[in-house]
């Protein structure tokens, strides 16, 4: 329930009322345990954020849930919360700078030779994912070796083409170039959600199914039902040890707490001040930066590219726009687009909505030149994210600052999906993050 009031003593204090914030304050009023749940922002959500534009609800933040994320879809049937399949029907389109191609399946348009590449290039990937381990990826024989590797040495021998397409990819899935990734890294992120065509695709992959009324109905509808109050517009910015408590300041004052759980992305928590402190864990979340993106809800009166026989689905590996998908609403009262400017030119974003323009109507000509509405979240510039979707960790980090962003300091717990080995960067695995939190937490009262 959203509250003004902030007690003076708890069992436990969560930080974040994201989905794994709610999870974990869930499962611990569940054992018994007292909790107050406090939140930076002024809603519930965290990366999930959903508001109207012009007949409908749309995400400005996640959104997707596929085959295998369990947690996610059962929440959202005790919520009331329905899916709808993602459109994906007709054919896609390549852009590869020079020339728009149609083409259909999961692989874009490419020559022979091209696809043998990018086919092995997968190949190799997937034989890669499958040593590693999503909880502990140091236990791979070679993790010295992968972690000093970046995702950008291993396709340094595709053609500029299959670069260009393997790039997006990355970008769309983490946010980052891939010379910014550790290569452990990136396969323990793959091996925890299913491996890279996975994460890539629609029918069968993890942008399979959308929500009615968007994502964040699932947290709004879930912090009125909990039994605990959730304090909105605190955050947090110190924890500190203060004899048997843990004393837990933020902008709404202060509580007492035995043990808390901070369900925040990682970058956040370096922000909180910590007593006692955790050097190798501050070393780390150092390190760990955000994914750019600038997120672009495009508002139509009609969806003229399903008039032409196309799935609304994208492929550019020129700017600003790097991917797009059908986002119409479920009733198809509004018809939308959804893209996304990411990793680098996300960075350089400067909020002109004109070559977005451009780009649409080379891909579907005149219809798009009068979008009704353009949205767009630059992500990286909102403080309590700092980025999205997910953190990451650039090569040499794991094996110079620690194995796992998961483990406890004191009675300090962390949860967020960044900590999840299942689903890891989803929806799905900040609940799994959460879950896991609220267990050790558990155990330890």
């Amino acid at each position: 329930m959203i509250s003004t009031d902030l007690p003076a003593r708890v069992d436990v204090a969560v930080v974040g009322a994201g989905l794994a914030g709610l999870a974990a304050a869930e499962r611990l009023r569940a054992a018994g345990a007292s909790v107050v749940v406090l939140e930076a922002r002024d809603r519930v959500g965290g990366r999930a954020w959903s508001e109207t534009l012009g007949k409908a609800r749309f995400d400005r933040g996640g959104q997707w849930i596929g085959p295998g994320q369990d947690r996610l879809a059962a929440l959202a049937e005790r919520m009331g919360v329905a899916q709808f399949a993602t459109y994906s029907t007709g054919q896609k389109l390549l852009d590869d700078g020079a020339k728009v191609r149609r083409y259909a399946g999961e692989i874009p348009s490419l020559g022979p030779i091209e696809l043998l590449q990018l086919h092995l290039a997968l190949r190799r990937i997937d034989k890669l994912t499958a040593r590693v381990s999503a909880r502990d990826p140091l236990a791979t024989p070679d993790a010295a070796a992968l972690d000093a590797r970046t995702v950008a040495d291993e396709a340094r021998r595709l053609s500029p083409r299959v670069r260009g397409v393997f790039d997006v990819a990355i970008g769309a899935i983490f946010g980052v170039d891939p010379a910014e990734l550790s290569l452990l890294w990136f396969l323990a992120y793959l091996r925890a959600g299913g491996g890279m065509m996975n994460l890539s695709t629609i029918e069968g992959g993890a942008q399979e199914r959308r929500f009615v009324g968007g994502t964040q109905t699932i947290a709004e509808r879930w912090s009125e039902r909990l039994d605990a109050p959730v304090v909105t517009a605190a955050p947090v910015r110190r924890i500190a040890q203060q004899g048997a408590d843990l004393i837990v300041t933020s902008d709404r004052g202060k509580v007492a707490a035995r043990s808390v759980v901070v369900a925040v992305p990682p970058p956040l928590t370096a922000a909180i001040e910590m007593s006692p402190s955790a050097p190798a864990r501050d070393q780390l979340v150092q390190r760990a930066a955000m994914g750019a993106i600038v997120k672009v809800v495009i508002a139509y009166e009609r969806a003229f590219w399903r008039e032409r026989g196309l799935s609304g689905e994208v492929v550019s590996t020129r700017g600003p726009l790097a991917v797009l998908f059908d986002n119409t609403s479920s009733d198809g009262a509004q018809p939308a687009l959804v893209g996304f400017v990411q990793a680098s030119p996300a960075r350089r974003w400067n909020g002109d909505t004109a070559p977005i323009v451009a780009q649409l109507v080379r891909w579907f000509g005149d219809d798009a030149r009068t979008p009704l509405a353009i949205v767009t979240t630059d992500w990286s510039a909102e403080p309590w994210s700092r980025g999205c979707p997910v953190a990451v960790m650039p090569p040499g980090a794991l094996t110079m600052a620690g194995t796992t962003l998961r483990q406890p300091v004191g009675r300090v717990h962390f949860a967020g999906t960044e900590t999840a080995v299942e689903w890891t960067g989803y929806l799905e695995g900040a609940l799994e993050s959460g879950e896991r939190a609220a267990r050790e937490v558990v155990r330890e009262l």
